[in-house]
């Protein structure tokens, strides 16, 4: 099933044997505690420096997903969180946005940086080249408008993650 996480994937939850209403119920929340803990570790901390805690919450959130998952945290001049927002689930095999549609959300709320991330549904948090290519253009725009990307980070339900900024992708 997955280890933990996959006991408590809402999508599958109804069809395990000997789990009533109630459990899943429980179990649900458990996890959405679960989610919440998580996120507190990021909060009013600089997130530059800990992508490990920023994946492991990224993983909770959006890894059990069957589709590639991509959003942006939204970081002030401190690098602490101010916003999140999902901006996009794909196929498995290709998810498109455009960097303007992130830039233009960073700007709205008045980021001054913006960590990118995405889920590989796979397994695999190795970047493709088109993941290499579409942080190069959003780094690129970014700039252009004042607003700096901080990382980008792939994870994946298992916990492994790559920070593109750590490999120096741009």
């Amino acid at each position: 099933i997955g280890g933990l996480a996959g006991l408590v994937d809402a999508h599958y939850l109804p069809h395990r044997p000997g789990i009533g209403a109630g459990e899943a119920a429980t179990l649900l929340a458990a996890r959405e505690i679960a989610c919440r803990l998580a996120k507190e570790a990021i909060l009013d901390r600089e997130l530059l420096d800990r992508p490990a805690a920023v994946s492991g919450y990224l993983s909770l959130r959006y890894g059990r997903s069957e589709q590639e998952v991509m959003g942006v945290l939204f970081l002030d001049v401190r690098n602490r969180l101010i916003g999140e927002m999902e901006i996009y689930r794909g196929t498995i095999h290709r998810l498109a946005v455009e960097p303007r549609a992130i830039l233009k959300s960073a700007l709205l709320r008045g980021a001054w940086g913006i960590l990118v991330f995405h889920t590989h549904p796979s397994g695999d948090p190795a970047p493709s080249p088109e993941d290499l290519e579409f942080t190069r253009r959003v780094a690129d725009a970014g700039e252009l408008v004042g607003v700096r990307l901080l990382d980008h980070i792939i994870c994946t339900t298992g916990g492994s993650f790559v920070s593109l900024q750590q490999r120096g992708a741009w």
